[in-house]
């Protein structure tokens, strides 16, 4: 029951805190690209918490904790909620004054290129029981490399590039994909500075990064 209301608590209030982000800035609630993003967003989610609930409820507790450690994650994990304020509060504001449009076919376009990462990103969890929101080695821990862990050594990151770069244009604005474009980058961080830690504590990692030659695109990098 405690793990319930407290994966609920913290539903409840992204699903609020989004909001506001959203329509506040657009100054209406009659913002149909903010409720389609809304929808997109949330009910997989909930769907996969109730999900991972009654079939794996250590792994929802190991999601529901992202509280960072390391200070170069704690300053990652803040720059990344700088990054997506800005992106909501412009992409209400770009509505609000219609500061660009996006033709509503791209729009759901990337909108099914968001369900596409948002099921590729379920397979990630589920090919990997250690996938946790904290960078760290747990106790037992082994290398995973099945699955899209034997096509790139992160593809959870790759995913997440992908489900992110469309949130802007799921919203309907051009200008909001300017904050959402510093996703990359701050991922980047975050990935070298786990590669570091893996390659240190977590055995055999070190012979997986030479038997998986690429981070998160495959062929590039």
């Amino acid at each position: 029951m405690k793990l319930l209301i407290n994966a609920l608590t913290k539903f409840i209030c992204g699903l609020l805190l989004v909001g506001l982000f959203i329509f506040l800035p657009a100054g209406t609630l009659d913002y149909t690209y903010g409720w389609l993003f809304i929808g997109l967003l949330f009910v997989p989610m909930l769907i996969a918490g109730f999900v991972m609930f009654f079939k794996s409820p250590d792994f929802l507790a190991k999601r529901l904790d992202a509280k960072e450690k390391q200070r170069a994650q704690k300053g990652v994990v803040a720059l990344s909620g700088l990054m997506f304020i800005a992106g909501f509060v412009v992409a209400g504001l770009d509505y609000r004054f219609g500061w660009s449009k996006v033709p509503l076919i791209v729009t759901m376009i990337a909108s099914a290129l968001f369900l596409i990462a948002y099921v590729l990103y379920a397979e990630v969890m589920r090919e990997n029981a250690y996938l946790s929101r904290t960078v760290k080695v747990e106790e037992g821990q082994t290398v995973v490399d099945t699955g899209l862990y034997g096509i790139v050594r992160h593809p959870m990151y790759a995913v997440t590039i992908l489900l992110f770069l469309m949130m802007p244009i799921v919203l309907g604005s051009w200008y909001a994909l300017i904050a959402f474009a510093f996703y990359p980058a701050i991922i980047i961080v975050r990935l070298k500075n786990e590669e570091d830690l893996l390659t240190r504590e977590l055995p055999g990692y070190a012979a997986y990064k030479q038997k998986v030659k690429y981070r998160m695109i495959p062929f590039v990098w």
